[in-house]
């Protein structure tokens, strides 16, 4: 039986930046990982394609990491062990199908001149009220901290300035994009964002989020890992280790332990106790937490049920490309150094695609995110060779029809299916790139059903983790029967996408745990402030 200050099950983002943070004041920590690998949804892999080509086979992009709080204060320490990010004025385009493009730069005056007057009018306005905005994705809303982030709000906008803030918030893209941008062009470089925070552009809360990401990206760029994200991972892990504590592969745990209604270790697959002596923090879905790691009877029965009812979102396709010499793009240069390209037709054709994949279709035409990695880091592949990283986050979980009437889905996701697919969005690709064909050296496709069995906090291949409708986002994440981080089991803490403020890579709800669990005491509290 090994003993700890605190058990990590699962080791995301969210694990590592906890573990290490709480390893810095003290703490003997340990995480577990039934996959093969440490990162969660961070894995680099050398070879997946072909030899000499360094993939990141599911998460690529850094830019919620490195502005996030966590990254703020590990950052010395991660510098010290040779992580370096590499980043660009250009972070993102998108691509129509006419040939024509539009970009987003870092440079505010750039952005202007490319969208139009409409771009500094919400950048400026956001950015008066950006403390509370963040706020409200970086702060334990059910907390002393969130009431204060209510008051600050409050004392700063009035009542009246507030019910419109939430007001504005709530509103969905596609409402936010047309009331803000005349150029159909700008709101077609916006609307593929969204996906990225696991909403559509029809949904409420998106138009926040994407003014969120829109001047979050002016402000941070697109930062990449050199080498790639293995070396945050090995970073954030080297932390730990010195610190005494340990990070192990292939070890599921089975069940979380406790007594007195306290958690105090846990239990793996084959049979060993580990052992927490102040915490016990679940990286996983409320429905392994509820379902599987809890027994019956250790929580109240709604909680359970609302653990066990969690839903799910929309399904994910990864398909990655080694090319053995650098795109030829159609149409403006610049998109050859941009990292992250979107290939839409716009917002229509954004709300189109999710609207056919949430009624169990495979959309005919979806909205393509193309990375190209070595746009920043030519060290992940051998010399004038590229790689093309490329999302989709507009497929069914369990396929029902093909929007285009092309393709037999009554098997499900099987390997004919997923490499069909695959073939369409490729070709489309080819329109836009025109050497892509014959530089073509090695293809990797991920379905929604390889996510899942990769990971199983991803849900019939949802990355994110859980919908992230309004009923479970924000003050509702991960239930409403459960908000927040906290259990009903004493020491137990529930953290990852699943909760908030989220998915994404800022390690957000790690941070959080972290921040509680190495809080002085009230009394420490109180006496210092006195004092001061």
């Amino acid at each position: 039986m090994a003993g700890f200050d605190a058990v990590f099950v699962g080791s995301g983002i969210n694990s590592l930046a906890a573990a290490a943070l709480l390893s810095q004041d003290g703490w003997r920590c340990c995480v577990l990982e039934r996959a093969d690998w440490l990162g969660g949804a961070i894995r680099t892999v050398d070879g997946l394609t072909a030899p000499g080509f360094v993939h990141e086979a599911y998460a690529s992009w850094h830019p919620l990491w490195t502005g996030s709080p966590a990254y703020a204060e590990l950052k010395p320490e991660l510098d010290r062990r040779g992580l370096e990010y590499l980043n660009t004025d250009l972070p993102t385009a998108t691509a129509f199908p006419d040939g024509s493009s539009v970009h987003l730069s870092t440079d505010g005056a750039a952005n202007v001149a490319e969208l139009g007057p409409a771009w500094q009018e919400q950048f400026d306005e956001f950015m008066a009220g950006a403390d509370v905005a963040f706020g409200v994705l970086g702060t334990e809303l059910w907390s002393s901290q969130g009431l204060g982030l209510g008051r600050t709000a409050y004392r700063r906008l009035g009542r009246r300035g507030l019910v419109r803030f939430a007001g504005h918030a709530l509103l969905s893209a596609r409402d936010w994009l047309t009331e803000t941008f005349p150029d159909e062009r700008a709101r077609g470089l916006l609307a593929p964002w969204v996906l990225h925070t696991g909403l559509g552009p029809d949904q409420a809360t998106s138009g926040f989020m994407a003014q969120v990401i829109a001047c979050a990206l002016q402000l941070g760029g697109m930062p990449v890992p050199k080498g790639g994200g293995v070396r945050l991972v090995d970073g954030l892990a080297g932390i730990v280790r010195d610190a005494g504590g340990e990070l192990r592969t292939e070890a599921e745990v089975e069940r979380v332990l406790v007594s007195d209604g306290k958690a105090t270790g846990v239990r793996l697959a084959d049979g060993e106790t580990v052992t927490a002596s102040r915490a016990v923090l679940a990286c996983v879905t409320p429905t392994q937490l509820y379902g599987r790691l809890l027994a019956e009877g250790e929580v109240p029965e709604e909680v359970r049920r609302a653990g066990l009812g969690f839903r799910y979102g929309r399904g994910e396709m990864q398909i990655h490309i080694a090319m053995k010499e650098r795109p030829r793009w159609r149409g403006d240069e610049r998109l050859a150094r941009t990292p992250l390209v979107h290939l839409s037709s716009g917002l229509d054709g954004v709300s189109r695609a999710v609207n056919e994949a949430d009624r169990g279709l495979l959309p005919a035409e979806s909205t393509v995110a193309l990375g190209q990695p070595t746009a920043l880091d030519p060290s992940r592949g051998p010399d004038g060779s590229w790689i093309l990283w490329v999302q989709l986050q507009e497929l069914p979980p369990v396929p029902k029809g093909d929007a285009a009437g092309d393709l037999d889905t009554s098997g499900g996701w099987t390997e004919e299916l997923r490499e069909a697919y695959a073939d369409r969005i490729v070709e489309r690709i080819g329109r836009h790139v025109e050497n892509l064909a014959e530089a073509t050296v090695g293809r990797v496709v991920y379905s929604p059903a390889d996510l899942e069995a990769a990971n199983p906090n991803w849900v019939g291949g949802d990355i994110y983790a859980g919908s992230c409708a309004l009923d479970q986002n924000l003050l509702f994440r991960p239930t409403p029967a459960q908000p927040g981080h906290e259990t009903p089991v004493g020491r137990l803490w529930h953290i990852g996408a699943s909760t908030h403020p989220g998915p994404g890579l800022g390690a957000g709800s790690g941070y959080l745990v972290a921040k509680r669990l190495t809080r002085p005491a009230l009394p420490r509290r109180l006496l210092a402030k006195v004092r001061s």
